[in-house]
């Protein structure tokens, strides 16, 4: 097989994602249609650079790197497993991100993911880092997925460690998660840098827009 830059492209974006899906590739490395895009991943495969599996009933399968495609664009030879109980948290980040990407503009190149910033962290300090983070003109903004409600205290420690970290900090929930969307509304005159965004909205624009451009 012959690699072409989008090729590498995709596996770079594999690799910084814990979760991702072909229509996720497809928007995020900018495919005309998902068959092309399906056509590639395939071809990868085949190489032997990525592979799909399947972890959880009714969702897609998510999109990994192979031993051999780690070695090719230098990262850790380690395997990293996807965690059951986030799968669905990991994919509706990769929305979020791609949502500020084609609606906000924000370039990929100025993202860099939870895992990215852990990994600056070092191992001996772990503290909390949110989902992604971006750069506009200067500005740093977060993004926080939260999917499920967690205690207060842990809620209001995120808060106040990405009110002192960003400018702005997003909020992405579900509409139905309405005690997270009331705990968060409760704090926005204590953390005013706070904007709350329903993962409703991400996710439909995210869908329409591969509709639109197939």
């Amino acid at each position: 097989m012959r690699l072409v830059e989008r090729d590498y492209e995709i596996l770079r974006e594999v690799d910084r994602w814990r979760c991702v899906l072909g229509r996720q590739v497809r928007l995020l490395v900018g495919f005309p249609s998902q068959s092309p895009c399906d056509r590639r991943i395939k071809l990868l495969m085949k190489a032997g650079y990525l592979e799909r599996r399947h972890y959880l009933y009714g969702v897609p399968g998510l999109l990994g790197l192979t031993y051999q495609g780690r070695m090719l664009i230098g990262v850790s030879k380690n395997k990293e497993e996807p965690r059951l109980d986030q799968i669905t948290h990991d994919i509706a980040v990769l929305d979020a991100v791609i949502y500020f990407m084609l609606k906000e503009g924000v370039p990929l190149a100025d993202m860099q993911s939870e895992k990215q910033l852990h990994s600056l962290d070092g191992f001996s300090n772990r503290r909390h880092r949110p989902d992604f983070v971006f750069t506009v003109e200067e500005k740093i903004y977060c993004v926080e997925v939260e999917l499920s409600l967690k205690s207060k205290e842990r809620f209001e420690h995120n808060m106040k460690q990405n009110f002192d970290a960003y400018e702005v900090q997003y909020w992405v929930v579900p509409k139905t998660q309405v005690k997270i969307r009331e705990m968060l509304q409760g704090n926005a005159t204590t953390y005013p840098n706070m904007q709350i965004l329903s993962l409703e909205e991400v996710e439909s624009y995210v869908k329409h827009y591969g509709k639109s451009e197939s």
